[in-house]
């Protein structure tokens, strides 16, 4: 419960001013595995760990280049259908915009932060596939991330297989839509907060070159 103050007396000082909690989505299909994966959806939530409230949201659906029709599959897996990616910026411009909102959320106040995924596949496989694929330089934020599978596994012992056991283990109720980027990503923000409000210190746990 929150004080007077509006801070929460359960949440511990975390090593990060912000964590930005991130879930992409991207081309795929049921029957054969598509190379490269595209991303389709770029969600970021910003969430600040001493008030535990999302402060801003970048969201932006990403054209894909070299696979540019979403198979049947990927449309009913992601709720993202085709007019939701046509006409949109390729990856090299989204990176460029998240860069822009980077800059004014955080980079510009000098503001300490990490990524939080669920699984460590988005920045350890998925965006570095890509950029190099199209030959795009990956900055070095990108680079550092806390798995909250691990975090959560810490916490209560148990390694999940995915988000929806550690919303039930934590008794939050799933909203939205499961494998919506943006939805998830609001998901896993509530599993964070979780985890902060049982007193945990979040580290990283992901790394790549």
């Amino acid at each position: 419960m929150a004080t007077a103050q509006g801070t929460f007396p359960t949440v511990k000082d975390q090593h990060f001013d912000y964590f930005l909690v991130l879930d992409f989505e991207a081309t795929c299909d049921n029957t054969q595995k598509i190379i490269p994966q595209e991303i389709i959806e770029f969600p970021v939530l910003k969430l600040n760990p001493k008030t535990l409230q999302v402060e801003s949201v970048f969201h932006q659906y990403v054209q894909p280049r070299a696979h540019k029709e979403l198979t049947p599959f990927c449309i009913e897996l992601t709720g993202i259908v085709q007019d939701m990616v046509d006409g949109q910026p390729h990856i090299e411009e989204t990176l460029e915009k998240f860069h822009e909102w980077m800059k004014t959320e955080l980079l510009d106040k000098d503001a300490s932060f990490t990524f939080v995924t669920c699984g460590d596949w988005d920045l350890k496989t998925m965006l570095p596939s890509q950029c190099r694929h199209f030959n795009i330089p990956v900055r070095p934020y990108f680079k550092s991330w806390i798995n909250i599978k691990k975090s959560f596994a810490d916490v209560t012992g148990e390694f999940p297989k995915g988000m929806m056991p550690m919303l039930h283990k934590l008794q939050i109720p799933h909203r939205g839509r499961h494998h919506s980027g943006i939805d998830d990503c609001r998901n896993i923000a509530a599993i964070l907060k979780g985890l902060l409000e049982k007193g945990y210190v979040f580290k990283n746990t992901g790394f790549s070159t």
